[in-house]
């Protein structure tokens, strides 16, 4: 299951970094390389995973790393309603959105709704 997580992350990752160029594109000073890189490995190094009893947490942190966000939950086991590695929306910080899941980490599905703004 960690591998499937990690996978989530580095979609994450790479929407952030084609995000982080296209706004750079648009700057007019001669620091946007810099500023760009900068902003990519605080994003990079803050996305964080943390294990509770029915989901993975994913949050992430703001530029300067002194606010977090949660970013979305992952099933860990089945329920009712979700199977294990259902990809969910973050509801608040502590909870999901349980209305429907946005993909599954263990068949692969759903990647491309994990964004740099979340799972969504």
């Amino acid at each position: 299951m960690r591998n499937e997580i990690e996978k989530v992350l580095e979609a994450m990752r790479e929407d952030y970094k084609r995000w982080s160029g296209k706004l750079v594109e648009t700057a007019t000073y001669a620091t946007a390389d810099k500023i760009q890189n900068e902003m990519i490995e605080s994003y990079c190094t803050g996305l964080r995973v943390e294990e509770n009893r029915r989901y993975w947490k994913i949050t992430s942190t703001n530029g300067s790393g002194t606010q977090r966000s949660v970013s979305g939950f992952i099933a860990k086991a089945g329920d009712k309603k979700f199977r294990e590695g259902d990809m969910l929306k973050a509801a608040g910080w502590a909870a999901p959105a349980r209305n429907f899941a946005r993909g599954n980490v263990l068949d692969g599905t759903g990647l491309g709704n994990a964004r740099w703004t979340g799972i969504g």
